[in-house]
């Protein structure tokens, strides 16, 4: 009898080892963003002046204001939060491996490097994309839509989170192969069954990028919704690639 709270405490010591770590990995990850937002908060003028200048492609008159006292604080501290996000990811990635890779086989933690690298790089691949090849085209049709025809005042606080929010989206859609990557690795999906999925996600992926694309016209979703099928397909491929071979042979039998 004297020796079951020792068993107990035995027992809880893992859990309370787990949330220690967890704890860890969460402070150091903060204070990675942290930096990043100090970094990105000493160049928001320049991030300002990067996000107005798809605006300037429209051909009608756009008056850049703000309704509010507070809305340039505001808003400067969003670019901040997002800039330094997107500065600390592959640092914050790094501590989410950390985190889990005790718990993975020898030969599976090898995959660390590629795997911060290739979410941070996929996730920079989407917002690059968005900003050149979305951003171009979908502001100024917005803008322009009747012809025009009148002067647009354009928030710049609700016009930068909302674009921010795009670009976001976009990032974390990149990350569809080195989610098929990962999810391959642990297990729950395999080239088999992402190909059975095959019309099933393009429906998905076409009802996503509606979403996403603020615009009526099919031309500004078709720009999102191809290359992120193209992402799947890659998926497949890397899912093929990245299964063991006893598990590939099982699931092409």
């Amino acid at each position: 009898m004297a020796r079951s709270p020792v068993k107990k405490n035995t027992a809880e010591a893992p859990l309370f080892d787990h949330l220690e770590e967890l704890r860890t990995r969460i402070v150091i990850s903060i204070g990675y963003w942290a930096v990043g937002m100090g970094v990105a908060w000493s160049y928001r003028t320049q991030l300002l002046a990067w996000f107005e200048a798809p605006i300037h492609r429209a051909s009608t008159t756009v008056n850049i204001v703000v309704m509010q006292l507070t809305d340039q604080l505001i808003m400067s501290l969003n670019l901040a939060f997002w800039g330094g996000l997107a500065l600390a990811l592959p640092f914050v990635l790094h501590q989410v491996w950390l985190f889990v890779a005790p718990g993975l086989y020898p030969e599976e933690r090898r995959w660390a490097v590629p795997f911060v690298i290739g979410a941070g790089l996929m996730f920079g691949l989407g917002v690059i994309f968005g900003y050149y090849a979305l951003l171009p085209n979908m502001v100024p049709f917005l803008l322009d839509f009747l012809g025009g025809g009148v002067t647009v005042n354009l928030d710049v606080a609700k016009y930068i989170g909302t674009i921010i929010a795009l670009l976001v989206a976009l990032g974390a859609v990149f990350e569809l192969p080195v989610l098929s990557f990962v999810l391959t690795k642990i297990g729950i999906v395999n080239a088999r069954l992402l190909g059975r999925l095959r019309k099933i996600a393009f429906v998905v992926i076409l009802l996503a990028a509606a979403i996403i694309t603020p615009t009526p016209d099919p031309f500004n979703m078709m720009i999102v919704a191809l290359p992120v099928y193209v992402l799947y397909e890659l998926g497949i491929i890397i899912s093929r690639l990245a299964a063991p071979r006893d598990r590939l042979v099982a699931s092409d039998a």
